[in-house]
C-alpha cells in the first residue's frame, strides 16, 4: 500500500468517526445565541465538532465536514461529486471557494474571544489544478496569519491525500463586537 493510499484510508476513517458524532448530535442548523454566549470562538468550533452545537447546513448540501480544529486552524474534508461538476466535466470553482472559505473563516473563528465575531470582507481563491470525482477526498486547511481587534487574515490550501495542491486562498475578515442575546453590551 502506498503512502497516498494509506493517508486516504486514514482520512476516510477520521471522517467516518466525525460524521457519526455529528449525526448523533445536534445535526445541521444554526446555534441559538444562548448556546454560544460567553464562549470563545474555539469553544464554539469545538462544540460544532463534538456535535453539541449544530453545524452549518451548507456542509451537508456540498458534502464536506469539519475534521479538526485548534487555535488558529480549521481543517475541512470534502468529497468532490458529480453534483458539484461544471459543464466542462470538472468540479465547479464555487465548490472550491466554499470549502476554502469555510476553512478560512472557521480558522479565524477559533481566535475570537467571547463576545467578538467576524465576517468575511475579502476572499481570493486561486484554482491551480482541475478536480474531478476521481479524487475521493480533499482537505481545506485554513490557518490564521494575523488576528487583531478589527481585522483578521488567513490562508488556506486545498490538497489531496497524495499532496497535490488543487487551490489556495486568502481572506481578510472584519472583527467586531457581537450584540449580546439580551441586547446589553457583553
Amino acid at each position: 500500500m502506498n503512502t497516498s493510499s494509506s493517508l486516504l484510508d486514514s482520512w476516510l476513517a477520521q471522517e467516518q468517526v466525525v460524521r457519526q458524532r455529528l449525526d448523533a448530535g445536534a445535526g445541521p442548523g444554526v446555534a441559538r445565541p444562548d448556546q454560544v454566549a460567553g464562549k470563545t470562538g474555539l469553544e464554539v468550533m469545538q462544540g460544532l465538532l463534538s456535535g453539541e452545537l449544530p453545524y452549518a447546513s451548507i456542509a451537508k448540501t456540498l458534502d464536506f465536514v469539519l475534521i479538526e480544529v485548534s487555535a488558529g486552524q480549521a481543517i475541512f474534508q470534502g468529497t468532490p461529486g458529480l453534483n458539484h461538476m461544471n459543464p466542462l466535466g470538472t468540479v465547479h470553482g464555487g465548490w472550491f471557494a466554499t470549502l476554502l472559505d469555510s476553512a478560512l473563516g472557521c480558522a479565524v473563528h477559533t481566535m475570537m474571544p467571547p463576545g467578538r465575531g467576524y465576517t468575511t470582507a475579502d476572499l481570493s481563491v486561486k484554482l491551480v489544478k482541475a478536480l474531478t470525482p476521481k479524487v475521493q477526498r480533499v482537505r481545506a486547511i485554513g490557518q490564521v496569519v494575523h488576528c487583531g481587534r478589527q481585522l483578521a487574515t488567513a490562508e488556506a490550501r486545498l490538497v489531496g491525500p497524495d499532496g497535490t495542491l488543487y487551490a489556495h486562498a486568502s481572506t481578510a475578515c472584519l472583527v467586531f463586537e457581537m450584540p449580546s442575546p439580551t441586547g446589553n453590551k457583553p
